[in-house]
């Protein structure tokens, strides 16, 4: 058992790089600097996210449905793995001299959809890995192992790889290893192949340690009895209003703080001006912060319950949302400082490390807390919902950021939305029972 645990952490250590590098520390601050203008790339981002994020909620429930019908759920993530290597790997064609933003963001697309997808079927796995009261800590400790994980390669990024525009040197004043061209950004375009070659090495233990008991064999009509097992499930989501509360106020409060990590690195390099490497030093700060706090916030879950955590967490980020708006090159929370000035760098550095520590204590709690309300017998179709629930408004925070970043002009003014939707995570908790709807579930089961 303890190696199966062990194999099922080190997906979030292959996995992790996608979102660290790719999402918000490296890749998309990259896509900036080759747009030049700040406005415009979040934007563009905002809207070729959505677009994935339409797509990963259409098909989530369907997914999950399918795995609990037609047997071994091993399989589905290997395709998805595929999906995720071809994406990654194909960032490295974004070159500066022919970029190609819609092919860009196609690849990127195609990665993110098989991270998500590949992310269904493993959570769905947690319940198997250990008792009820340690799932939380299991939880929590694969999210930091995760983190790690995603701070290696930044490191790796940081010191050996992503060159500066204008020095063409990386953070360690060397230029980038492997004869990597520099005025190229062949160092900063390595990012995709990195990423994609991290996740098939690190996926070997997983893929030799994690063993699932489902049955191999798909049982016939496996397809045609998902998509009724969806209908069902969902037309019976309001006799379970625990489940019905929490995947509604989930859906808001992790698609804001989703906002938060694709638009944060992409933020930083529009309003404070940083370049790659001053928003790759960032990420390492906020990851820091993430794998100490996902550690603790896993012992928290187990003592205190996922739901004390999670209302604890989305305080904390609507706090940070709120003062992203009034952190600026010119001001801090309206307070007018020089344009030589440290205070808006540090500041964004403390907001970075309290969405990293808040960010990966919640997306931890969340699965423990999907444990508590979902079907026991339905659970891969649960997580299934549960990345509908985390998708179905996806395109809602990166498109309204990408509008009212449009409309106003102004970057600081085009994050607003996620204050909302944080809000509306925290007051729709107040229907989520803590332990779930076990009676319901028996209900229906007899």
């Amino acid at each position: 058992m303890r190696r199966r645990i062990w194999g099922w952490f080190f997906f979030d250590w292959a996995s992790q790089p996608y979102n660290t590098l790719l999402i918000t520390f490296i890749f998309a601050p990259y896509v900036k600097e080759l747009m030049g203008d700040g406005t415009a790339a979040q934007s563009a981002w905002g809207f070729g996210i959505g677009a994935a994020g339409f797509v990963i909620a259409v098909l989530a429930p369907f997914l999950g449905a399918l795995a609990d019908t037609s047997g071994n759920r091993m399989r589905y993530i290997w395709l998805f793995s595929v999906m995720y290597v071809i994406g990654a790997f194909g960032l490295w064609w974004a070159a500066p001299d022919d970029f190609n933003l819609v092919l860009t963001l196609v690849f990127f697309a195609i990665g993110m959809i098989g991270m998500e997808f590949a992310t269904i079927f493993t959570n769905s796995m947690l319940p198997d890995l250990g008792p009820r009261d340690q799932i939380g800590r299991i939880s929590g400790n694969g999210w930091a192992f995760g983190y790690l994980g995603g701070m290696v390669t930044l490191i790796i990024m940081l010191a050996l790889l992503a060159e500066s525009a204008t020095t063409g040197k990386t953070f360690i004043g060397i230029d980038p290893i492997l004869g990597l061209d520099a005025s190229q950004r062949e160092g900063t375009r390595a990012v995709g192949p990195l990423t994609a070659i991290w996740y098939i090495v690190f996926m070997i233990p997983f893929f030799l340690w994690v063993r699932d008991p489902k049955p191999v064999r798909a049982a016939p009509g496996a397809v045609a009895r998902a998509l009724r097992e969806v209908v069902s499930t969902v037309r019976a989501l309001p006799q379970t209003p625990s489940l019905f509360a929490y995947l509604a106020s989930s859906m808001f409060y992790r698609d804001a703080l989703n906002g938060m990590y694709v638009f944060g690195g992409i933020y930083a390099a529009g309003v404070l001006e940083w370049s790659v490497v001053d928003t790759g030093v960032f990420g390492i700060v906020a990851i820091i912060s993430g794998t100490i706090f996902a550690w603790i916030g896993g012992k928290a879950d187990d003592r205190f319950g996922p739901m004390r955590v999670i209302r604890t967490c989305i305080l904390v980020l609507t706090f940070v949302a709120i003062s992203i708006v009034f952190v600026s090159r010119d001001s801090v929370y309206g307070i007018p400082v020089e344009a030589t000035s440290n205070l808006p760098d540090i500041t964004f550095y403390i907001l970075g490390a309290l969405i990293g520590a808040a960010g990966g204590v919640i997306q931890a709690a969340s699965r423990t807390m999907m444990v508590r309300q979902a079907n026991p017998a339905r659970m891969t179709e649960a997580f299934g919902l549960y990345a509908l629930a985390g998708k179905a408004t996806s395109f809602i925070a990166p498109l309204s950021i990408g509008i009212m970043t449009a409309v106003t002009q102004s970057q600081q003014l085009g994050v607003t939305p996620l204050i909302v939707l944080f809000l509306l995570g925290l007051f729709l908790l107040g229907w989520v029972k803590p332990e779930g709807d076990a009676k319901a579930w028996a209900a229906r089961a007899t």
